[in-house]
Order: structure tokens, then sequence, then C-alpha cells
């Protein structure tokens, strides 16, 4: 099963501007994007669980200000089931009215539908009983009706034209890994070809390389074209990541595991004191970096893997576990790596 929410729910966090403007520019232009805005997640969780439908992952929860300088709250909600929610419409109906009555300023709630049934478009919930009449419509964008604007989408240098492009070929090329890896590559180098800076080149690739999970084989044969392309491009962006926790942390690994290895020196050796002191601040700064990414990702990190991570020593073990801390899609799937290496 390909994992949707939790890249959208990243991608959707890190370019929340950009992600309005794309799918719904009635409201971009009608936020004044100067003054900021505000994930309310935490509230959010609040307001879905004392509902009857329980928390969703990717709802969202956004404080703005519209251009008169008023606040409004508006809710983002990314639906990306694989089959359709039969109570969806009346699911946004009841957070809609939760927020408003707990925050009392007009509420926005947006849907975006990324599932595979095209005839799915959920935008409108009623009831009546003798006299008594509620109607609640809201906004709602179909991901699939892209697949009729693609050149549009290649054309289009907002971020989100290629999550869109990569969400739909995910959804196209399941069952068929070939042809997945052909167009994961694909996508890819078009980032290149955009001339999106660096920052956003990693940040959509990791949303292309997670949402289009291919298997050991096609992912091995991926990353040596992958590898060639940026060589020739001479741009090192991506496969360079598996470098960057490393070098964060290692002046100070190695300045710890030298002051060790020197005092041992003293005893054994100078020369063989250097030696061991480097080799062990090369294995904290791995240690330490590994830890350092997994919780930039995932904030939270559980006692079990730090425990498992500070339990190896082997260098090379080390630095796939770096890569791993880096590409792999979720925590439970790095702790499995790591219980099964």
């Amino acid at each position: 099963m390909d994992d949707f929410d939790s890249p959208w729910k990243e991608i959707v966090e890190k370019y929340f501007e950009y992600f309005i403007a794309f799918f719904f520019p009635i409201v971009y232009r009608n936020v004044n994007w100067e003054m900021g805005y505000e994930f309310l997640d935490k509230e959010f969780q609040q307001i879905a669980q004392d509902s009857e439908f329980g928390r969703r992952l990717v709802d969202k929860l956004v404080k703005v200000h519209r251009d008169g300088g008023e606040e409004t709250w508006v809710l983002i909600h990314v639906e990306l089931q694989v089959q359709p929610e039969p109570d969806f419409s009346e699911r946004m109906y009841v957070y809609n009215y939760r927020i408003y009555d707990r925050y009392r300023k007009p509420v926005v709630t947006l849907a975006l539908l990324g599932d595979d049934r095209p005839d799915w478009k959920p935008h409108r919930f009623a009831c009546s009983l003798w006299g008594c009449e509620i109607e609640f419509t809201f906004p709602i964008v179909k991901l699939l009706e892209y697949n009729n604007r693609w050149q549009e989408l290649e054309n289009d240098q907002n971020p989100f034209a290629m999550v869109v492009m990569a969400h739909l070929k995910s959804l196209e090329t399941r069952g068929s890994e070939r042809e997945r890896k052909y167009w994961k590559l694909r996508l890819v180098k078009s980032l290149y070809e955009k001339g999106y800076s660096k920052e956003d080149i990693i940040h959509l690739f990791r949303f292309i390389d997670w949402i289009m999970r291919l298997s050991d084989e096609q992912e091995k044969d991926f990353w040596s074209d992958y590898q060639k392309f940026e060589e020739e491009k001479k741009m090192p962006y991506v496969t360079s990541v598996e470098r960057i926790g490393y070098e964060r942390g290692l002046e100070q690994g190695l300045e710890q595991g030298l002051e060790q290895g020197l005092e041992q020196g003293l005893e054994q050796g100078l020369e063989q004191g250097l030696e061991q002191g480097i080799h062990q601040g090369m294995i904290q700064a791995l240690h330490e970096n590994i830890l350092d990414l997994l919780k930039e990702r995932y904030i939270l990190i559980p006692d079990a893997i730090e425990k498992a991570v500070y339990a190896i020593h082997e260098v090379t073990t080390l630095k796939m576990l770096l890569k791993k801390a880096a590409m792999t899609p979720s925590l439970e799937k790095f702790l499995n790596f790591l219980e099964n290496r």
C-alpha cells in the first residue's frame, strides 16, 4: 500500500502558501500573506478527537489574516484515501462547526481528493426536518482531473505541479514497477530542468521518492541512474543527503573522540591513541547525526531506536543507517530495518 498521508502532510506544511495558490487561488488572493500564518495542529487534534470521526493525519488547521486585517481560520483537509469515505461530507461539516464553536471566527473548509475514483466528488452536506434545514458546501479539488492538464503541469513552476504529477503517476503505476521507476526518474530529472533551488529540489525529491516507492531491485537501479544524472549535471544535491548529518556533527564527535584517544595515548603511545581517537570520533559523529536526522524528521524518537543506534560501532553499518535515516519513509520502517539488518 502506498503511503500518501505522511508525504502530503510534510509537503503541505513546507509549502503551504504555494499549496493554497495552486489549488485554491480565490482563497490565496484574499489572504494577507505578509502577516504570516500559524498551524494550529494541537488545537485541531483536540477538536477532531472530540468528534465521533476521530483524528485524520493530514487535516490541517491554519490561522491566517484576510486582506482587510481580520483574522480567520482555514481548515485544509487533504483526503488521500485509496477508497472514498462514505461520511466524508458529514465529517467536513462536523469539523467546520466545531472549529467555529471554539473560535467564533469564520472558517473555510477546503478538501483535496486524491483517490482513484473519478465519480467520487463529495462537496455538500445537507439535512432537513420539519422546516429546519442545514446545507453545507465546501470547495474541492479532484487530483485525477489534472490528468487532462499534464502539459500545464509540466510548464507550471509551482512546486505543487510536481507534487500532483508524482501523485498521479503513483496511482497510475501501481503494479508496474518498471513503469514507476521510469516516471520516478523522469520526474526527479525535471526538478533540475525547471530550475528549482537546491533546497526545493531536495524537498520535492523527498516527496517523489516517498510516494513512488519501489522494490529493492528497482530502487537500486533507480539510484544508480540518478547518481549518474547528478554527476552529469555536476549538482550532487540529493546523493549528498547522507553526508549532511555526518558533516554537521563531525567536528564535535572528532573533538571528543580525539580527547579520549589522546588520554589513552599517554599510556599506549601517541600514534595508536590518535588513530583510536579519530575512529571513536567518527563513530560518535555518526551516532549523533543519525539521531539528529531522525529527530528533524519525526521530532520524538523512541528510546529503543536510540539504544539500538548507540549499540552499533561499525562505521560501514552506521553510514548505511545514516542514509536510511534520511530516506526511510517512517520510524516504524527504520526500526524494522534496524532490527533486521
